[in-house]
């Protein structure tokens, strides 16, 4: 094999190994922008992870809130938030208290609805 056969060769592998690295690579970028694309969307179930940042955000301060006053009993209520949706949960002692709850959930910032599903025992 002469000089110049051996370097056409040798080009030709190297074009060949160029085209599969490139290849590979774009198709390693394209498979992990559609999976993070996607994986930090919201559906109808789940929450985008911005969402669920703030909703945890949410929960803490219904729970504060809760647990600042005199005439509700936090510990017995559960709070649940989806999308600013409020969910109260637990056990009261009286119905004035479970109003209360409702009322003091219903004033955090960033709460759009509140469920009151909290029982009067």
């Amino acid at each position: 094999m002469d000089i110049v056969s051996l370097v056409t060769l040798t080009h030709n592998i190297m074009k060949t190994y160029l085209r599969i690295a490139t290849t590979c690579i774009a198709l390693t970028l394209g498979t992990g922008a559609a999976m993070f694309s996607t994986g930090c969307t919201a559906t109808s179930d789940r929450h985008s992870t911005g969402e669920a940042i703030d909703n945890a955000g949410i929960t803490a301060r219904v729970k504060s809130a809760l647990a600042s006053d005199d005439v509700v009993k936090a510990r017995e209520i559960n709070v649940d938030t989806f999308r600013g949706t409020v969910s109260l949960s637990g056990f009261v002692s009286s119905s004035a208290e479970k109003t209360r709850a409702e009322r003091i959930a219903s004033g955090v910032d960033g709460v759009r609805e509140v469920r009151n599903n909290i029982t009067v025992k």
